[in-house]
């Protein structure tokens, strides 16, 4: 920390902010953009920057999956040119679900090619772990963390596999799991005189249905060169930051199968007296999350021009 008096963090997007189109304006104005996706794409072995204008393939888990590690990873680069020529660094990076592979990018830890490669894979793992299932993702709005996960119980015992898969903010919880048991949840819910918002996505992440992928995603990641940190990362499993990289692939492991702790990162950090927070990546779907929380910390999102513009002149704020 310099003479500036801001503590920021930087936090990265996962899995439902992609939109078609979504870094055409940054493109127009930052050379970084396509050179970064051209980098991607190189380790990949198809035209990462084409897929981001063609909204079946998309929305399809393992095409998603490095498409917004790459808009994020493109993004961040921006921001860190613009936060290096005021003499900043960020105490902490964070990512919502697949955004944590962001983060472990921007801190050192795995390089873009590994990182891409990795979340092409996972979103192919998570899609075939749940081949011919019927399964559904859905937003509980108005209820407590530990009413979620007793309701989810019931429904286990009861109907289907479910399961609490994002701690979001207090009273913002996802559920995921068979399409019966969420379903036999959202029933539950609406009883209770609140509501629930089916979410639009192809897999569902953060439960029991899995750990296959799980353990699969172990083997790649146990295959792939990670280094330390440069910047902590506050991961997802625990809420917590690993310092050993064999913890760091534990975490991203079990991540997969079990909720992401947003509520207790986003505490963490209020904890830690951060009071800007920078979201990269497409959309300002954490932004929004943050003043939600139990200490709301303001942030900004920078998918836009206008938005980045913002962050010119963090040292007289």
């Amino acid at each position: 920390m310099t003479e500036h008096n801001k503590r920021i963090a930087v936090v990265f997007p996962g899995q439902g902010s992609q939109t078609v189109g979504m870094m055409n304006e940054l493109a127009e104005h930052f050379e970084v953009i396509k050179a970064t996706f051209d980098e991607a794409s190189l380790a990949l072995g198809f035209d990462l920057w084409e897929i981001t204008h063609d909204e079946t393939r998309l929305h399809q888990t393992k095409f998603t999956q490095p498409a917004l590690l790459a808009a994020s990873v493109a993004i961040w680069r921006i921001v860190k040119d613009k936060l290096d020529k005021q003499g900043i660094s960020p105490l902490y990076l964070a990512g919502h679900s697949l955004g944590e592979y962001s983060a472990l990018v921007a801190s050192g830890v795995v390089s873009l090619s590994d990182a891409v490669k990795l979340v092409h894979e996972r979103g192919k793992l998570m899609t075939n772990a749940v081949a011919g299932m019927d399964t559904q993702m859905a937003a509980v709005l108005g209820l407590d963390d530990e009413q979620v996960v007793s309701l989810c119980d019931d429904a286990k015992d009861q109907a289907g596999s479910v399961n609490a898969a994002n701690f979001n903010s207090p009273g913002q919880v996802v559920i995921a799991g068979t399409q019966v048991g969420v379903s036999h949840v959202l029933s539950a819910v609406e009883n209770l005189g609140k509501k629930a918002v089916p979410l639009k996505v192809s897999v569902p992440s953060h439960c029991e249905l899995m750990n296959p992928a799980s353990q699969k995603l172990a083997e790649l990641l146990a295959d792939t060169s990670f280094h330390q940190a440069q910047i902590p990362v506050i991961q997802n499993r625990h809420a917590e930051v690993h310092r050993a990289v064999s913890d760091i692939k534990t975490a991203l492991t079990e991540q997969l199968s079990m909720p992401v702790q947003w509520s207790k990162t986003m505490q963490k950090m209020a904890e830690q007296h951060i009071d800007l927070i920078i979201e990269c990546g497409p959309g300002n779907v954490l932004s929004n999350l943050a003043k939600r929380q139990q200490t709301p910390i303001t942030a900004l999102p920078t998918d836009k021009l206008a938005r980045l513009e913002k962050l010119e002149k963090l040292h007289e704020s």
